[in-house]
């Protein structure tokens, strides 16, 4: 750690124990007026006035909703990520900071992302001397496919920036505790719709017609048992159903039946050809029965596959907030980010951010959802410390007389999924870091 990264962090500290109060508040706004995709209006107009309070300037992003600001000058140039949007739930808790809204809430902890990068530009800008400029992107719409995180890269509000962090509230971990990984981190998540048709029947008489029903079910359990077969098993591909709608009368062979399904995967490279790959089984299954089948394939968010240099930073700065006794390694999830698009212009890297309190976990999706508010302390001083470390690493390495890159530790450190390796070795696992750990 350099003197001027030591100095900021110990600032940022003192700015959040400050501020605190203020941060709880501010999510708790938020929480209470959530909103959806590409409709978050109200929440940006907060966000703006928020920023412009601390003598930021604030810009919406070309989608209407959201804001990218940056914090400093100059050069290198680091990405910050937060996403505004709420779910279509309703929010069942008895808090008094409850959705007013009905219908809608953040079951996802978005409101927590939210003001974790709010507190960090916050908490820069009453600075001096940062070595470079961070940009806070707040983006829409992470909640939809393919997200919103595909208008902020088209937009180019990302140019010129070297790489960019984000953190996920996890309520498996703990309250004060920071998960992190290398390579793949959450999946990919595409949905297929597949539509089968038939001329229909009585069921005494299925030897006359197509059935439809037994048609359905052979997709059902077929296509899933062959796709184990079709592709490398180390890609983490997967396909489950989550609806399947036939007919009415229990004598009558339907004339049309209906599957709908995710398909993940943690390989990017698999998930170029998931779609291939899927209307290839369901057609070949779908051929044995006699149906006619259509397939809606809808492409959604690619895997986050996250940098083993951007996780080294992020490890520098959870040390430095949390310790080692509080760095866990966080596992591989199926679940979907968008953040995973930002990967098409820029090394990413995202962290898990323990938000559990004690008792039973409060799981994400669910309007149950909670968090542990002294999570929001730790992931604000996890981004502004990552940032710092990240404009000092870049700044040094764009110099001509800069040091070359310290070696790697021989020791795995805790969110470190590769051990020990030799120079050659480093070398190599960096061009494959993509792939999923064995």
């Amino acid at each position: 750690m350099t003197p001027v990264v030591e100095k900021l962090g110990a600032e940022v500290d003192d700015w959040v124990a400050h501020n605190n109060g203020q941060l709880i508040s501010t999510r708790r706004h938020l929480h209470a007026h959530p909103e959806l995709a590409f409709a978050e209006f109200e929440t940006t107009s907060y966000l703006e006035q928020r920023l412009r309070e601390v003598g930021l300037k604030p810009r919406r992003l070309p989608t209407g909703t959201g804001l990218v600001c940056e914090v400093g000058t100059g050069e290198p140039v680091v990405v910050l990520r937060a996403d505004i949007d709420a779910l279509p739930l309703a929010d069942l808790k008895d808090v008094p900071y409850a959705s007013t809204r009905e219908g809608l809430c953040h079951a996802c902890g978005h409101d927590v992302h939210t003001t974790v990068v709010l507190g960090v530009a916050m908490a820069l800008a009453s600075l001096d001397g940062l070595p470079g400029r961070v940009r806070c992107v707040f983006q829409p719409a992470e909640e939809t496919l393919p997200g919103g995180a595909t208008e902020v890269v088209a937009s180019g509000v990302l140019d010129g920036a070297t790489r960019a962090f984000a953190v996920h509230c996890d309520p498996s971990v703990p309250a004060g505790k920071i998960g992190l990984r290398t390579g793949p981190i959450t999946a990919a998540c595409d949905r297929i719709d597949v539509m089968l048709l038939g001329p229909g029947g009585h069921t005494a008489r299925p030897q006359l017609t197509v059935d439809l029903v037994d048609a359905l079910g052979r997709l059902i359990t077929d296509v899933p048992a062959l796709l184990s077969r079709q592709v490398d098993p180390r890609a983490g591909m997967s396909l489950v159903w989550g609806a399947v709608n036939a007919g009415i009368a229990a004598n009558a062979i339907p004339q049309r039946g209906h599957l709908r399904g995710t398909v993940r995967v943690l390989d990017r490279e698999a998930w170029k050809n998931a779609e291939q790959t899927m209307r290839s089984l369901v057609e070949r299954v779908a051929a044995t029965t006699g149906a006619e089948v259509d397939v809606d394939y809808v492409r959604g968010v690619p895997p986050v596959v996250n940098d083993p240099r951007a996780v080294a930073l992020l490890r520098a700065a959870a040390l430095e907030t949390v310790g080692s006794e509080h760095l866990v390694l966080s596992p591989q999830s199926m679940g979907g980010e968008d953040f995973g698009w930002f990967a098409d212009v820029m090394p990413i890297a995202l962290a898990r951010l323990g938000t559990h309190g004690g008792g039973a976990a409060l799981d994400l999706h669910r309007g149950t959802f909670d968090v542990d508010e002294r999570a929001i302390a730790v992931g604000v001083r996890l981004l502004a410390r990552t940032a710092m470390h990240a404009l000092d690493a870049d700044a040094v390495a764009s110099s001509p007389a800069g040091p070359p890159p310290p070696a790697r530790t021989r020791r795995p450190a805790p969110g470190d999924t590769a051990g020990p390796r030799s120079g050659d070795e480093r070398r190599e696992h960096d061009d494959e870091s993509h792939r999923p750990a064995g």
